[in-house]
């Protein structure tokens, strides 16, 4: 939290040391929840009259807020859920055209099984152009048990996607709202991108990612609304994600041979090489992880690869003829992914006797770099939020994030992710949301689109 004013800090201390005095326990959470909102009024004269108007509104839509956060986390969504996707869009539809934004629902090719994506926008001339960005998919499909937004008290709600990211989904609503209502919306450029796969992006890449990329070429700036890590830290850059499989093939023959020249190694034992030297000599670069998820060896195989599944089949006294691995890499750039690649290849290429190998690589999600561009826009949320009293917002560490889909625009334009809500669990039938802050963060939000929608456009 900033700090209040010499004189309020004094008469803070003075408080504080008379609870201490009367009472000899720590102060209650809800003590320190009063100095934390005092102390908020006081920061919060650093805001202009607008901007305070602004902080009023989202005061005033707060319990509405909530209830639609409700409401859409009720509607199953798992991206294989095409209609459960487009119901929960078409809820955001008629929230975002309520409030002025020409509306469209993009729908994707029906062999890729996606539902599509819900874009909104108001085509202002002053300003910077900023790109909102959220997902009304969850991992949580049609047959999970959990389904349901359910109160746990005051302060807490679960829900599948309550937090990852409906949340946030909500977040970019109110916030918008709030400016609309105080009419500070009318010259603004502002395009909303809510995906609809972004737990499963549909294949390819190319098609089910155009739509966005095509509205970063046509912004300045970009938020990105998943999951908050706290009022102090915000994302300027997100590891890429990318997929292997390595395949094996050995020499079928009865155990006793093998090691022998006809037999060779078997197929499992060049397994282990390829993964033992993954380890040894590919791991070490700052950022740079890769996990084999899945593998299997023996005599025969039969693979799922859409289902992440396998048989096998195999006898201790034969030698294994095949062996399969599928698994993740994470990079911070481009160089990291194709040096890491390329020592893959090498070690893949380097065979045990009798046996064969090859790997082949996946795209997925490009990484989001620690540009000058996302420093620069981390510096105006964290100038937003000591104004509003908050706390200084600080970078967060990128190897503890996965991939997300502000990937995909990183390298047209200043982004910055994690400004969702906050909560646990994410991906889990545990997964949370803390309601108490979603009113303080969706504040931060639109305080600075906001800023952002009265900043200079640059120059095309």
């Amino acid at each position: 939290m900033q700090r209040c004013n010499c004189d309020t800090f004094v008469y803070l201390r003075k408080i504080i040391s008379m609870r201490f005095h009367l009472k000899s326990h720590r102060p209650t959470l809800s003590f320190i929840l009063i100095l934390f909102i005092f102390c908020t009024h006081i920061n919060a004269q650093k805001i202009s009259k607008k901007e305070r108007k602004i902080v009023a509104q989202v005061e005033k839509n707060n319990p509405a807020a909530i209830a639609f956060l409700e409401k859409v986390v009720n509607v199953n969504s798992g991206t294989m859920n095409p209609e459960g996707v487009r119901e929960t869009g078409r809820l955001f539809d008629n929230a975002l055209s309520e409030i002025g934004f020409k509306t469209e629902w993009i729908a994707m090719p029906a062999e890729m099984n996606r539902a599509g994506h819900l874009f909104a926008t108001i085509d202002g001339d002053t300003g910077k152009r900023v790109l909102l960005i959220g997902h009304l998919d969850t991992v949580f499909e049609e047959d999970s048990e959990f389904q349901k937004f359910e109160r746990i008290n005051d302060s807490i709600a679960k829900g599948p996607g309550a937090n990852d990211m409906k949340g946030g989904d909500v977040i970019i609503l109110y916030a918008l709202k709030a400016l609309r209502e105080k009419g500070l919306l009318n010259d603004a450029q502002i395009n909303v991108a809510l995906n609809g796969d972004e737990e499963s992006a549909g294949k390819p890449i190319s098609i089910s990612r155009k739509p966005l990329i095509e509205a970063a070429k046509n912004s300045d700036v970009a938020l990105c609304f998943e999951t908050s890590t706290g009022y102090d830290k915000a994302t300027v850059a997100r590891r890429g994600s990318s997929g292997w499989k390595v395949e094996v093939t050995g020499k079928r023959a009865h155990s006793s041979g093998i090691f022998s020249e006809h037999t060779g190694a078997g197929a499992n034992f060049e397994m282990a090489r390829i993964l033992h030297q993954f380890y040894t000599d590919v791991k070490g670069e700052a950022l740079l992880t890769f996990n084999p998820g899945m593998m299997l060896g023996g005599t025969t195989l039969n693979i799922d690869p859409e289902k992440s599944r396998g048989e096998v089949f195999g006898k201790s006294n034969v030698v294994a003829q095949a062996a399969y691995a599928d698994g993740g890499l994470r990079f911070i750039s481009e160089e990291q992914k194709e040096r890491a690649r390329n020592k893959m290849r090498e070690i893949v290429a380097n065979n045990l006797p009798q046996t064969s190998a090859k790997i082949t690589f996946t795209d997925s999600y490009p990484a989001m770099g620690p540009t000058d561009a996302n420093y620069e826009l981390l510096h105006k949320l964290d100038q937003v939020s000591q104004d509003l009293g908050q706390p200084a917002v600080e970078a967060y560490d990128p190897g503890k994030r996965g991939a997300a889909d502000i990937s995909f625009v990183a390298q047209y334009l200043a982004c910055l992710d994690g400004l969702g809500t906050m909560g646990g669990g994410a991906h889990t039938p545990s997964e949370t949301v803390n309601l108490n802050t979603i009113e303080a963060l969706t504040k931060r939000t639109a305080i600075l689109i906001y800023r952002l929608i009265n900043e200079k456009r640059p120059q095309s």
